[in-house]
């Protein structure tokens, strides 16, 4: 797992400061293992780590925990590219298709300030379902709505957050 979880991040923080030759963030595992310990049970938990400029873009750093669930619910980011990385859990993840019914977030919201960007939540029509698990990786491109439509295990992954337009609050 260790050497999958370096290889992501750093290939996302790499990239990202290569562009003006900034200084390097560092994210330690006691970081990482200390947000999955905070990370509440019995409910969604979405923590940005960091989220840091990058040179003309933003990069964020954040852990999600979902408990097991039966239900499909999406979110479409509609200026942000996620990558996940599976660190424990298993689930169905179902990407693309259309949002249907979308309801745009308070754009003055915590969620959108310090996560996400401007998004939209509702359903899915279409898209594609696939199984995930403990060292998987997804990347799920602007726009494309996305949502667990099962979870058999709580899962938690690390997902790092690309802001071209730099909307996202630093931290």
């Amino acid at each position: 797992m260790s050497k999958l979880l370096v290889a992501a991040l750093a290939g996302g923080l790499i990239w990202a400061a290569a562009q003006e030759n900034q200084a390097a963030t560092h994210i330690t595992a006691e970081d990482i293992l200390a947000t999955i310990a905070n990370a509440p049970e019995g409910r969604v938990s979405d923590q940005q780590i960091r989220h840091i400029d990058a040179g003309g873009h933003n990069v964020g750093v954040g852990l999600v925990h979902r408990p097991p669930t039966t239900s499909l619910g999406a979110i479409q980011h509609h200026n942000q590219t996620e990558v996940y990385y599976v660190v424990s859990g298993r689930g169905t993840l179902v990407t693309g298709g259309e949002l249907t019914d979308p309801r745009p977030l308070d754009p003055e919201g915590n969620t959108v300030r310090t996560l996400t960007g401007p998004s939209a939540l509702g359903g899915i029509a279409g898209g594609q379902s696939r199984d995930i698990g403990p060292g998987d990786m997804v990347i799920i491109p602007t726009n494309s709505p996305h949502g667990f439509s099962e979870i058999t295990e709580a899962i938690t992954y690390i997902v790092v957050r690309v802001d071209p337009d730099q909307l996202v609050a630093l931290k």
